[in-house]
């Protein structure tokens, strides 16, 4: 990552190396928090932030399901978005909304802390590793089990959900593969550390259903323009050895966008590169966020 100037904490644009928190807060030392990765696009038309709404509603409720309120609005914090770009001059950047307790509240009891919003954007490319787009991924099966349904509040993009997944893929990474993939409680595949997760077998695309998993809004999107283009897609559970069979896979995600997947434990997935079906996908998918296409133009938000 390339850190920026600024960053926008409750109401200020601040400078980045000024964006500090006291070391007893309740989300340092616990996890208590929510927060969304959201993507900005260079257009011909100018920055254009990605599903922007569909991500901060997201927020609003990660939040809800912990136990507490964002103290801001989904309008209000578009807006707030919208300046701390402006701030950075960027074309194209990551976006970190955090709504977290930044001071107090040792106990676990937090009723009484103040909740914090900060929104820090900065420069991130290819989050699975440099050139993933195009020759695809390495990816190892987690001796990790995914959150059991009743274990975490899965449906929250909680902060403390991502120690197992942060486990998971250093681990991958020493062991020398690009990322991750976790199998559920029952042994069925469920995702990657951060993205969603999808194969083709026979034309048609099959993804984990959502029922412990985070709703994810680049899984959504891909499913739409999947449909629209033809393919069949089906959501089902499927264990790891169907991977093996399949001719293609990928993950999706706000970071990991469109990555193929061209190996899993060291098989080959169809001709260990990047698919036909998953170059189309990829295709659409950059048409769509960078406004080259005339369809969903809704899901862009003009900074």
């Amino acid at each position: 990552m390339e850190k920026a100037d600024y960053i926008w904490i409750d109401g200020k644009v601040v400078g980045w190396d000024d964006a500090t928190s006291h070391v007893i807060g309740n989300t340092l030392h616990y996890g208590f928090g929510v927060f969304e990765g959201i993507r900005c696009y260079k257009t011909e038309q100018g920055p254009a932030v990605f599903r922007l709404h569909d991500h901060l509603i997201r927020l609003r409720n990660s939040a809800k399901i912990l136990g507490f309120e964002v103290p801001y609005s989904v309008d209000e914090m578009v807006e707030s978005t919208r300046e701390i770009i402006r701030a950075n001059g960027a074309d194209e950047c990551y976006i970190r909304p955090l709504a977290y307790i930044g001071e107090g509240g040792m106990g676990l009891a937090y009723e009484d802390c103040q909740v914090n919003l900060l929104i820090a954007t900065w420069f991130w490319g290819e989050y699975v590793g440099k050139g993933t787009l195009e020759r695809g991924s390495r990816v190892k099966t987690s001796s990790y089990i995914r959150h059991h349904i009743n274990t975490h509040m899965s449906k929250a993009k909680a902060c403390g959900n991502y120690l197992l997944f942060q486990m998971a893929r250093t681990d991958a990474r020493r062991d020398g593969y690009d990322e991750a993939l976790l199998l559920d409680a029952n042994g069925q595949v469920a995702e990657g550390s951060v993205e969603h997760f999808f194969v083709v077998r026979n034309g048609v695309l099959v993804t984990p259903p959502l029922t412990h998993l985070l709703d994810g809004i680049t899984r959504d999107t891909v499913i739409v323009l999947a449909r629209e283009m033809g393919f069949e897609v089906r959501e089902e559970a499927f264990s790891r050895d169907y991977v093996h069979t399949a001719q293609e896979a990928f993950f999706v995600g706000t970071g990991a966008e469109v990555t193929p997947v061209v190996e899993l434990d060291r098989r080959p997935i169809g001709d260990g590169l990047r698919g036909p079906v998953t170059k189309q996908l990829q295709d659409a998918y950059f048409d769509v966020v960078k406004g080259r296409s005339n369809s969903h133009t809704d899901w862009l938000t003009y900074v």
